[in-house]
């Protein structure tokens, strides 16, 4: 495990714009890396990620793995 100090503030945040009632998921690119964070705890604790693992759920998300979690 790798661990990275990032400036949060310093980070492009992005919402889906499917998102709505001001409860998201946000995300940021972090060097070789993406960043999430939920849109109501900003200066909560982020996840983060490598591009391969989370280009990995994004595929995962379009082959529809996890549409069970939300029917």
């Amino acid at each position: 495990m790798t661990y990275v100090k990032l400036d949060r503030d310093a980070l492009a945040w992005r919402v889906a714009t499917r998102s709505a009632g001001g409860n998201c998921v946000q995300v940021a690119p972090a060097a070789d890396m993406i960043a999430i964070r939920h849109s109501r705890r900003p200066d909560a604790e982020m996840i983060v990620y490598t591009r391969a693992e989370f280009q990995a759920f994004i595929d995962g998300a379009k082959d529809g793995e996890f549409d069970d979690l939300v029917k």
